[in-house]
C-alpha cells in the first residue's frame, strides 16, 4: 500500500462510520472546490459549503471542525490522488523507461481530472493554518518521490544519463503536469491533453537520453 492509501486522516469527524464519513466529505470538498474556485476561500462560508452539498451546516460540522479542515480535505484529495493512481499505473510495468512515461502521464491525467482543485491548491495552500501546511509539502514530497525513483531507474539501467539531475527532472515533470491546469485556458487552445503529455515527455527524453 502507498502512504496515500494507509495514511489517517488529519481531520477529525465526530461520526465513527467510515464509509459515511468518506461519502459525505467527499459532498463537502465537491461543493467547496467549485464555491473556493468561483468566490475565493476567505469570501465563501461554511454555510455556502453546505447547501451547495445540499445538507445542513450542522452536519458539516459533524465531518470537519472548521473552514481550514475543509480547504485541508480538498488540497489533500488532489494530492493523494497521484499517491493512489501513479503506483496502480506503475504496477504492471516493469522497463524502466516505460515507468517513468507511466508515472508522469498518469500525474497529468490526474491534474486534467481535478484541474480547479488543483489551481486552488497553489492559490490557497497559504491561507492553511502552518500544520497543514506542513501536511501538504510531506504529502507533496511523497508523490514527488514517485516520479523520482522511475528516474533513478533509468540511471541505473543506463537510460538516461549519469549527469542527469534527479531532483531537477522531477520538478521540472510534476510542474509540467500543473502547468496543464494553470495555464488550461491557454494550452486547451491549442493542444488536447494527450498531445500536450506526449510532447513534454518527448522534451524530457531529449534532454535525458544518454546518447548512443
Amino acid at each position: 500500500m502507498t502512504s496515500a492509501q494507509t495514511r489517517q486522516s488529519p481531520v477529525k469527524a465526530r461520526v465513527s462510520d467510515e464509509a459515511l464519513v468518506a461519502q459525505r466529505r467527499a459532498q463537502i470538498v465537491a461543493a467547496a472546490v467549485d464555491l473556493f474556485a468561483r468566490d475565493g476561500y476567505y469570501r465563501t462560508t461554511v454555510q455556502q459549503i453546505a447547501a451547495r452539498a445540499g445538507i445542513s451546516t450542522g452536519l458539516v460540522y459533524q465531518y470537519v471542525e472548521d473552514k481550514d479542515d475543509i480547504l485541508l480535505l480538498v488540497i489533500l484529495d488532489v494530492v493523494d490522488a497521484y499517491g493512489r493512481e501513479i503506483p496502480a499505473a506503475l504496477a504492471p510495468v516493469e522497463e524502466p523507461l516505460e515507468r517513468f512515461c507511466t508515472a508522469v502521464r498518469t500525474y497529468c491525467r490526474v491534474v486534467d481530472r481535478l484541474r480547479e482543485a488543483t489551481v486552488l491548491a497553489y492559490r490557497s495552500t497559504r491561507s492553511l493554518s502552518p500544520d497543514h501546511r506542513k501536511l501538504i509539502m510531506e504529502a507533496e514530497l511523497e508523490s514527488n518521490r514517485l516520479i523520482a525513483d522511475t528516474i533513478r531507474a533509468c540511471i541505473d539501467t543506463g537510460v538516461f544519463s549519469e549527469d542527469v539531475d534527479v531532483s531537477f527532472l522531477t520538478h521540472q515533470a510534476v510542474m509540467f503536469a500543473h502547468s496543464w491546469a494553470l495555464k488550461h485556458w491557454r494550452l486547451s487552445q491549442e493542444y488536447r491533453i494527450d498531445e500536450y503529455i506526449e510532447l513534454g515527455l518527448a522534451m524530457f527524453l531529449r534532454a535525458s537520453m544518454r546518447p548512443d
